[in-house]
């Protein structure tokens, strides 16, 4: 794994050199293992710098609110945060001169809730050696040798790190990158009936408690307004569970963000109820790519994304619908 040592250096020696007013990267969270997305205004704030193997969370959107207040902002990029951060830029989101992106390399992050389901007792101490995972409770020790066993769900679909123009990097060769394939669910789910799949997202969608997680923590929902905030767009409260209202508010804002979700498994990392909200993401990309072939949003920060650019060579939707369907292919 990245040196922690390293990162905090390199922030120590921006503050010294004037370089930098604020760094973006994570401190203790009320758990070893609940590390948070943070703000150190000066060199001795970073006393509460953090980067280990729980550091999952995405940095990038948090530079929409940074670079607004015009100050010159390091930040941290982990692989999939260089993916988003583009797109943002892409979309204008961010103020590029305000900030100073450093590129880490990330050898994939864990899911203290795949860990729950396997040791019993309170945790006080997870650590991570190579492909070791050693869990430290207070009813004994836990020792697991397949690290991927624990790995975040977007972290198992890692495609390594986008080119960030003028970018610092550290250690960027330790990057894992996956090998899987991140529509392995996606065809599972096609293949299904359609009663089955709608019992799946019912199954899924009703346990929404409407926390909002998913839309505040997603780089691509970075509307000034949001439609699920207007008290007058009939979708704004939790409606009767019996009613299935949830598949307006997660697949509308599924929809909304088609074409540039880079796919960073956000969404369904801070989900409190657990609900695999990428799925509804990648199937929309999965079925983009068959339609008008393939696209990563966040490779290139001058990019036009398929939903929203014509071509000659675009496919007619209404002749290529049985590639979309796995079980019609």
């Amino acid at each position: 794994m990245v040196n922690r040592d390293l990162l905090l250096k390199r922030a120590e020696e921006l503050f010294d050199a004037g370089a930098v007013e604020r760094v973006l990267g994570w401190t203790n969270g009320e758990f070893s293992y609940d590390q948070s997305p943070a703000v150190f205004s000066n060199k001795e704030d970073l006393a509460n710098f953090v980067y280990d193997a729980f550091c999952g969370a995405n940095l990038s959107k948090y530079l929409i609110e940074q670079t607004r207040q015009k100050k010159k902002t390091a930040v941290f990029l982990k692989g999939c945060d260089t993916f988003s951060f583009n797109q943002l830029l892409n979309e204008k989101r961010i103020n590029r001169d305000f900030v100073k992106p450093i590129v880490i390399g990330c050898e994939g992050k864990l899911d203290i809730n795949k860990i729950k389901e396997k040791v019993e007792g309170v945790i006080e101490d997870v650590s991570v050696e190579g492909n070791t995972v050693t869990i430290k409770t207070l009813d004994g020790t836990y020792t697991f040798d397949d690290k991927r066993e624990f790995m975040l769900e977007k972290c198992l679909s890692c495609r390594g790190i986008a080119e960030v123009e003028d970018a610092e990097e550290i250690d960027i060769e330790h990057q894992f990158v996956s090998d899987g394939d991140r529509f392995s669910m996606v065809h599972k789910l096609e293949n299904m009936t359609e009663d089955e799949r709608f019992a799946f997202w019912q199954a899924e969608l009703s346990k929404c408690i409407r926390c909002n997680a998913c839309r505040n923590v997603c780089p691509a929902c970075s509307c000034v307004k949001c439609v699920f905030d207007n008290d007058q767009s009939g979708v704004w409260t939790k409606a009767p569970a019996d009613s299935f209202e949830e598949q307006c508010f997660h697949i509308i804002r599924a929809f909304h963000v088609a074409g540039r979700c880079t796919d960073c498994g956000e969404c369904s990392r801070v989900c409190p109820s657990h609900i695999p909200l990428h799925l509804l993401n990648r199937k929309f990309i999965k079925d983009s790519n068959s339609l008008y072939g393939e696209y990563q949003a966040g490779v290139e920060t001058d990019a036009v994304h398929p939903l929203i650019k014509y071509t000659e060579q675009d496919l007619d939707p209404t002749k290529a619908v049985a590639k979309t369907e796995g079980s019609n292919e």
